[in-house]
């Protein structure tokens, strides 16, 4: 049977663990900007994947993910003798390190929001100056004949 709350203390175990070595241990500069956002654990406990995220050193810097990701596969056995060490589960689980997609899918929603923002501010402009395109009452009151 699965424990989801045991995978879950786990995993939030093994996140803590993982970003205290790359602090403290790891000493590859490639590192310097990890940061480890999130861990998931299979059910069975045997494989957990650890999502981390690069941040750039300086603003208008591209941050290297590439080498980053080199540096945590090499540097995963020893994040993982640390995780067998200091979790006591009868089997270390496999680590898979995943760059995480979500801060740049926020700020690309942030791109495609302020967008919409400018094409509704556009078109507010436009409604304000614009006339209608028929005449000023569309409906029109049945014409009563004078006559009677």
């Amino acid at each position: 049977m699965v424990d989801q709350a045991r995978a879950r203390k786990l995993a939030k175990r093994i996140s803590q663990i993982v970003a205290e070595a790359l602090e403290h241990e790891v000493k590859d500069p490639r590192l310097s900007m990890v940061t480890i956002t999130d861990t998931r654990v299979t059910g069975d406990l045997r494989e957990a994947t650890v999502y981390y995220t690069v941040m750039g050193a300086k603003l208008d810097q591209e941050p290297d993910t590439a080498g980053a990701a080199a540096a945590l596969q090499s540097a995963a056995g020893v994040l993982r003798s640390r995780v067998g060490q200091q979790t006591g589960v009868r089997h270390t689980p496999s680590l898979a390190f995943v760059l995480d997609q979500v801060p740049d899918e926020a700020r690309r929603m942030e791109e495609l929001l302020a967008q919409t923002r400018a094409s509704d501010a556009e078109v507010a402009r436009l409604a304000a100056s614009a006339s209608p395109a028929g005449e000023a009452d569309p409906y029109k009151t049945p014409r009563e004949d004078e006559a009677e």
